[in-house]
């Protein structure tokens, strides 16, 4: 008898049981060098621990339920009272209670707390980015609630609680609890200054009555939420003020927080994106009136940096799909991985990859220290590798689903999902054009912040004359600052790249570094992937970025 006509032959199996970080080279590297060695075998463990979860096929399989099934809209309960809540499918509490449980948004006040943090959020973007979104945003606004000593006293140990608690109730009567921001409105976008929402004052001082909508407002299911209104106080200064609407009240009623409708994204299915109005809607208010931008941009900075993080990881898990398919693969007589075209190509994506890695843990161990020099360096550093890191991640994302030829192209491989999440970081918390014009604003206003970064990238000078000639070069376009607005995003990438050549100069391996210097500041390379010089040792570029112990 014939041999069958469906035996399966040359496809790769799938890239499930492995530990996502402690395969990721890069990754372990950038955490054990920030953190104090007293803390890198618990480090290890705990990060370890969430990155074999991330790589087993339970939790996979739970992110590709998540994302087939989104969140619904239930305006209504069936005798037609108002409710405005959103219903998910239970891989989406599986996967966000898992994320809580993992201490994802609980960085501040632990020990080195912000890198540890950083390299589990890195880690579970790679199985699904949309439960990091309530993640990210309740891990940021501690900071903004510490303006109000009283509002972080009562709030602060929920957000930070390993605690998931799905239910709608009154927050004091829940161990632990997720919070969300509303800023954005329709007719402003970015430009909050143009929001129309206000809050006219109540009898009990710090509390308002909220009247307008927001644009956007993702995870809806939230116990919280930081907002941005007028305030209209006869007595108070007024203006642009930060506020905390809960989602239930004390007394256990619901607090008017009307969902209009959820968006239908691109990407990020599994998580609710939703228009909200506000009509009588209660709220306290966070810090001072007219200060609302001031509140609440450290929430904004931290969220950036999450932005960095989430696409550092979809790059990570892009990279380390093409490998492991290049890997099994045969074409041509031989191994994809071990054809020169393939190889440079992988070589390159995997250059791009880790130094948003060791970028992005830059920021987060700068978070750590809390000095003035490393909060200044931040000032600069965190909007250029928002603005930077996650114009790359789109580009990544779709070379290496190249490699997979057209299995990339289909559904189950996880491919597409991850191409339609890849622009998302980019427009959160801040297109290109804002963060570029940050950078900017940095360099104009607060002299103390080019001086940090200056000092942190010399630390590699001397090592790399290509980073010197790019260190040049900055500083030659940083001579005459007229007329720069139109060239910001020129600066913001050259601030970005610049960077992250100096960190794989001092801490990369020397294939790495040799190749990153030669392709993005020495003019060595292609505006495409795959056109890395020839003679640098790209086959160990590869070996390292491989998914395996």
């Amino acid at each position: 008898m014939a041999g069958s006509t469906h035996t399966v032959t040359n496809q790769p199996p799938p890239l499930t049981g492995y530990d996502v970080y402690g395969t990721d080279q890069a990754l372990v590297e950038a955490v054990e060098r920030h953190l104090d060695p007293a803390l890198i075998d618990e480090a290890r463990g705990e990060l370890s621990a969430l990155g074999r979860a991330a790589g087993s096929a339970q939790v996979q399989e739970w992110a590709v339920q998540a994302d087939e099934h989104p969140p619904k809209l239930r305006s209504h309960d069936r005798h037609g009272h108002r409710i405005d809540e959103v219903e998910f499918h239970p891989a989406w509490h599986r996967l966000l209670g898992k994320g809580v449980g993992a201490r994802l948004t609980a960085a501040w006040g632990r020990p080195s707390g912000h890198v540890r943090r950083a390299a589990g959020f890195l880690v579970w973007t790679q199985v699904d980015a949309g439960n990091c979104c309530p993640l990210s945003m309740t891990h940021a606004a501690v900071p903004a609630l510490r303006t109000d000593p009283e509002l972080a006293a009562e709030w602060e140990p929920r957000l930070t609680s390993a605690i998931y608690d799905r239910e709608l109730r009154p927050a004091r009567s829940k161990a632990g609890a997720l919070f969300g921001m509303g800023m954005t409105e329709k007719q402003g976008g970015s430009d909050v200054r143009a929001n129309t929402t206000v809050a006219a004052p109540l009898a009990e001082d710090g509390t308002y009555e909220l009247t307008g909508h927001k644009w956007f407002c993702s995870a809806p299911m939230s116990d919280g939420f930081l907002v941005l209104a007028r305030a209209t106080s006869a007595q108070g200064a007024g203006g642009l003020t930060c506020f905390l609407v809960p989602r239930v009240l004390e007394d256990g009623t619901r607090n008017v927080f009307r969902l209009q409708r959820l968006k239908d994204k691109l990407g990020n299915r599994s998580n609710a994106s939703s228009e909200v109005e506000f009509d009588g809607t209660w709220a306290r208010r966070v810090g001072e009136e007219g200060r609302g931008v001031r509140t609440i941009i450290d929430m904004v900075a931290a969220t950036r940096v999450d932005c960095v993080l989430g696409s550092a990881g979809l790059m990570r898990q892009a990279v380390a799909q093409a490998i492991h398919h290049c890997t099994y693969r045969e074409a041509f007589g031989g191994k994809l991985v071990d054809k020169p075209l393939m190889r440079n190509v992988l070589a390159d994506l995997a250059l791009e990859s880790e130094a948003a890695t060791a970028l992005a843990l830059r920021l987060a161990a700068a978070y750590d220290d809390g000095g003035e020099q490393e909060r200044a360096l931040l000032r600069i550093a965190v909007p250029a590798a928002k603005y930077w890191v996650t114009k790359r991640c789109a580009p990544v994302a779709v070379e290496a689903s190249e490699c997979l030829g057209g299995n990339g192209y289909v559904e189950e491989s996880g491919m597409p999902r991850l191409v339609r999440e890849s622009p998302l970081n980019s427009v959160w918390e801040g297109a290109g054009n804002v963060q570029a014009l940050d950078v900017l604003r940095a360099l104009q206003r607060e002299p103390q912040a080019l001086n940090a970064y200056l000092q942190e990238v010399g630390r590699a000078r001397g090592a790399d004359h290509r980073l010197d000639g790019a260190i040049k070069g900055l500083l030659t376009d940083l001579a005459d600052l007229d007329g720069a607005e139109g060239r910001a995003r020129r600066l913001a990438e050259r601030f970005a790249l610049v960077l992250q050549g100096a960190l794989l100069v001092r801490f990369g391996p020397p294939e790495v570094a040799d190749a990153f210097c030669a392709s993005r500041l020495g003019g060595d390379g292609g505006a495409a992937f795959g056109t890395l010089p020839h003679t640098l040792d790209l086959a160990s570029i590869v070996e390292r970025a491989a998914p395996r112990s």
